[in-house]
């Protein structure tokens, strides 16, 4: 993947500004992603081209969208569809969670995503840290397992 593509300087404040002004799913999310507690290392208002999305992993391909009311209006669905066509043709898995989801059912909402990451096999680039607890050893990443789920 060309890395001209991904935190661009021109969308840099925009980055910023939506870290520091998340929505109250948005922080709880991040609060149980952060610091690799699902074995995985995840950015939030990650840059890709021209869109911003919510939560990145990179290592694993993947991306976390949370969908508030204003995703639910047609011309918004439509910009989502495009949006996610893009994402996908660059490689990345997008995962959709309502605001709802995660503020009443943040359990479920994490079980899923632990689930999804597990079935996910990180291919770490060279001289990368792997994510926290990850072994090629399938008796310590029952550990781990164990250690996410709650």
């Amino acid at each position: 993947m060309a890395t001209d593509l991904f935190n661009l300087k021109s969308v840099e404040e925009k980055r910023r500004y939506l870290r520091h002004r998340m929505t109250k799913a948005e922080g709880l999310l991040w609060f149980k992603l952060r610091d690799r507690q699902l074995g995985f290392k995840f950015r939030r208002q990650y840059s890709i081209g021209k869109y911003i999305v919510d939560f990145c992993c990179p290592e694993s391909s993947l991306i976390i969208e949370i969908d508030g009311g204003v995703h639910f209006y047609s011309e918004n669905e439509l910009t989502d569809s495009e949006r996610q066509k893009f994402l996908e043709k660059l490689g990345f898995k997008v995962f959709r969670y309502t605001n709802l989801e995660i503020i009443y059912n943040i359990k479920s909402v994490l079980e899923d995503l632990n689930k999804r990451l597990n079935q996910i096999s990180p291919h770490p680039r060279k001289g990368a840290r792997s994510p926290r607890g990850f072994s090629p050893n399938p008796f310590l990443n029952k550990e781990r397992e164990q250690r996410a789920n709650f």
